[in-house]
């Protein structure tokens, strides 16, 4: 049997931006690995008739349907109610639910209000799954061949009902078969959406398993998802992420939670050597991400964050007449402030970043976004440009400066030159 699942998310404070939805991305990551695939998310707010159009969308178009939010005691709990309503049934107190609830108050020294009973209340022919964490029990109610589960908002107590209860019980139905649907993220840096897209192209229009471009600030990522058994799944991420990485070459940094960060520590370690950084524009910015690993006093020397043509000449030695002539934005600077944070704490190599974050401060030679990037080492020096525009905005170019800073240093400690 093939079950299409949908996932429901109920609570105003979602539509309104005040919280983040976590609690469908869990049960989506779950019910993928049963195999099951989820092909609609809802939200819906606390509202009684639009809670119910979200349940008949639902039952419309998929086997499993599971809510979440909506369960408590409160006036605008109303995802009961209404999930009973839309499906012609009546509520009936449940004699365990509501010993529980007794028993839970008691433990408390507290009196269990009417709105907090009301909590026991079941659609008839349901089933109340046990809430260990809290006080409102979840719903898994079988109709006319289909799953709707009721879960609460809660997370500990929806992730504990889904793992505990809701798994279990979609499995000893037969729901959860041998395969599985499983994801690999490979994440790239320093090529553009557009230029990756046209590499991988081909690769984009596979079925199983299907390839999707995942654009983020300063990486893009490609989300590889598989479905079959679990020999096969691993088999096709295998032969998928080697695909991209032969395409792709060295823009592919890492795989799965792998930041650029962990990345170019790790090479660091490997590579025996110590760095040390002068920033400017990104006001410590490549610092604090060489230093958010642990460890990172192995490599990580110091730094020096002079935005002053003032604190450049003193502290990192940049002679005043090349400020002069070419600017604290220029090639020439980035170069002498990466040799004076070499020279400054013995470090193996220099790292210095210096460019126009913005939103003022652009001239028609230099705009804002544009960045100098230098790196040191014993030989000699060598820099590279980047444009960003003003489009990210003052975070945004620092964010990106300081990713390009540290791609620059990952290539280098991979072999190859800055900039080639």
């Amino acid at each position: 049997m093939t079950v299409r699942a949908e996932v429901a998310s109920v609570g105003t404070e979602l539509l309104l931006g005040q919280i983040t939805d976590t609690n469908a991305t869990y049960i989506c990551q779950r019910l993928a690995e049963c195999g099951i695939p989820v092909y609609f998310r809802q939200t819906v707010g606390d509202n009684f008739e639009r809670v119910q159009q979200a349940l008949r969308l639902a039952w419309s178009r998929a086997e499993l349907v599971v809510f979440t939010g909506g369960l408590g005691p409160t006036e605008d709990d109303l995802t009961k109610e209404a999930v009973a309503a839309a499906l012609g049934a009546d509520l009936v107190e449940d004699a365990e639910s509501l010993a529980h609830l007794e028993q839970f108050f008691a433990r408390r020294g507290r009196t269990m209000t009417p709105n907090q009973r009301r909590q026991a209340l079941l659609p008839r022919g349901a089933v109340a799954i046990p809430n260990r964490w809290g006080t409102a029990p979840g719903v898994f109610w079988e109709v006319e061949g289909r799953v709707v589960v009721l879960v609460p908002g809660v997370p500990r107590e929806m992730r504990g009902m889904v793992d505990e209860f809701v798994v279990p019980e979609l499995r000893r139905r037969g729901w959860v078969g041998q395969d599985v649907i499983r994801s690999r993220v490979v994440r790239t840096v320093g090529i553009g959406e557009g230029q990756l897209e046209e590499l991988v192209r081909d690769l984009l229009h596979t079925t199983n398993p299907t390839v999707a471009p995942l654009a983020h600030l300063g990486e893009v990522h490609l989300r590889i998802t598989a479905r079959g058994t679990p020999a096969e799944v691993d088999r096709m991420l295998d032969e998928a992420e080697a695909r991209l990485r032969e395409r792709l070459g060295d823009a592919v940094y890492g795989t799965g939670e792998e930041t650029l960060d962990a990345v170019v520590a790790r090479l660091l370690r490997e590579a025996k050597v110590t760095v040390a950084v002068a920033e400017s524009c990104t006001g410590g910015l490549v610092g604090e991400r060489l230093t958010s690993v642990p460890g990172s006093s192995a490599y990580f020397l110091g730094g020096v964050v002079a935005y002053s043509n003032g604190a450049k000449e003193d502290l990192l030695h940049v002679p005043e007449e090349l400020l002069e002539r070419f600017g604290a934005v220029s090639a020439e600077v980035a170069e002498a402030m990466a040799r004076g944070a070499r020279e400054r704490f013995g470090a193996d190599l220099g790292l210095a970043v210096t460019g126009v974050a913005g939103p003022g401060g652009g001239t028609e030679q230099k705009p804002v976004g544009r960045v100098f990037l230098a790196l040191a080492d014993r030989d000699g020096v060598h820099s590279v440009r980047a444009d960003f525009g003003e489009e990210p905005g003052r975070e945004g170019v620092r964010r990106l400066a300081s990713q390009a800073a540290l791609n620059l240093l990952r290539r280098y400690l991979m072999g190859r030159r800055p900039g080639g």
